[in-house]
């Protein structure tokens, strides 16, 4: 309730003491007063108080190059689409530090990102490592089990649930978060055109999704579930939540093959070329065309605005993410050997096996753990019974054939 000078009651304000007669306007509260001059002075020092946190957050930002070195350490290969990556979400979170500090005249928009590969080719890897270099909170959801609110299954505003969930239910932090929305190829429209009929798991949650991609205020419960009238709900605003999609998009190469094959038609045209093409090559030439056509509806298509791809894993790289980055499956293996007080060794001609059958099941980087694994869990149940044991070698038998490691044992020393 505001109170102009000519109110006959002087009320004083709470904060500064002034009365009705020396300010402009007087808002009343429950037996509490302020007037429009502490207001404004209010305004300046919560303005001011974000700037700074604001400046205080553009340095902890990480440049591209940092943040590339980062992804290397854990993704193998896929050097433009990291490099791609690394800026977008640089850029991403300058953009978030600097809104106070920005001029009047530009706005920077929010920028999105989908991510297109074939499966186990390092998408999800990719947006975990960044999460956990850059410190913000973040969560996985999978578009496939989401449904539009009101339907059997799981709200698309349950997935901000879980990053309030992941930051411990801090609200700037959430809001500050990255979202990793995976199987979003299979959401898409089965034909390129509208359905007649609702499409709760496909068209329906991609409409869904826009509000929450595009940046809104959501009131989700705190616990997640459905809205009840009589719960406490918690708004979060996800214009600075950044969202990374991910899809194999099985077919969208063929989609591409067609638009392109289209154009070097003709006498002399090389068709073989457009046709032996890799995947991952052919992947590059995306346009939002090609999403339109795959199923994805204009407007989602409109709020990824960075879109890159991921290249097929081939014999090399597979073999270098067995043993070389931070969180190489030998690797943990061999500490968890380690742990045991035994040394594990695998050769050579072993790894090979092990990148030849994962690459056998098509599954890319996913199927070289489903490979090793299956073969060290029958060892490792084995080994801590094995008293005296020094060393475990892992031959190409062993992985082809099941045939036993070859084991290698502490001598008894002789007593005098």
């Amino acid at each position: 309730m505001a109170s102009s000078k000519k109110t006959k009651e002087n009320l004083i304000c709470s904060f500064c003491g002034k009365g009705t007669e020396e300010v402009d306007c007087m808002i009343s509260g429950p037996d509490v007063f302020i007037c429009n001059e502490c207001i404004v002075g209010a305004e300046e020092i919560i303005r001011t108080d974000n700037d700074q946190k604001n400046q205080v957050l553009l340095k902890k930002i990480p440049t591209p190059s940092a943040i590339k070195a980062e992804l290397d350490n854990y993704v193998i290969g896929q050097e433009d689409t990291k490099k791609y990556l690394s800026v977008s979400v640089y850029n991403h979170y300058k953009r978030i530090t600097n809104i106070g500090l920005s001029k009047k005249d530009v706005e920077l928009e929010k920028s999105n990102i989908l991510l297109i590969g074939p499966t186990g080719t390092g998408k999800t890897l990719m947006a975990q490592t960044l999460a956990r270099f850059l410190q913000v909170p973040f969560t996985i959801a999978d578009a496939t089990v989401l449904t539009e609110a009101g339907y059997v299954g799981e709200d698309v505003e349950n997935i901000l649930v879980r990053l309030l969930q992941s930051a411990d239910y801090n609200v700037d932090q959430a809001e500050r978060g990255i979202i990793f929305i995976d199987e979003l190829d299979k959401i898409a429209r089965k034909d390129g055109n509208p359905s007649i009929t609702r499409d709760v798991s496909g068209e329906g949650v991609q409409q869904a999704l826009l509000k929450i991609l595009e940046g809104t205020i959501a009131s989700i419960p705190p616990r997640g579930g459905r809205k009840h009238p009589e719960q406490s709900l918690i708004n979060i605003n996800t214009q600075n939540i950044l969202f990374i999609c991910g899809g194999a998009f099985d077919g969208l190469d063929k989609i591409i093959k067609g638009r392109i094959g289209k154009k070097v038609m003709g006498f002399g045209a090389d068709v073989r070329k457009v046709k032996d093409k890799k995947i991952g090559e052919t992947l590059q030439k995306i346009e939002p065309q090609d999403l339109l056509k795959y199923g994805l509806i204009p407007e989602l298509v409109g709020r990824l605005h960075n879109i890159t791809t991921l290249d097929e894993l081939d014999e090399t790289a597979l073999m270098s993410i067995l043993t070389k980055p931070k969180n190489a499956i030998v690797k943990q293996y061999q500490r968890m050997f380690e742990l045991e007080g035994v040394r594990l060794k695998i050769s050579q001609d072993a790894l090979k096996a092990v990148v030849n059958s994962a690459q056998k099941r098509g599954t890319g980087a996913r199927g070289l753990r489903s490979v090793l694994e299956g073969v060290i869990v029958n060892i490792m149940y084995d080994v801590p019974d094995m008293l005296r044991l020094k060393e475990c070698l892992i031959t190409k038998d062993t992985i082809l054939n099941g045939k036993e490691p070859e084991y290698t044992f502490e001598k008894l020393k002789k007593q005098a």
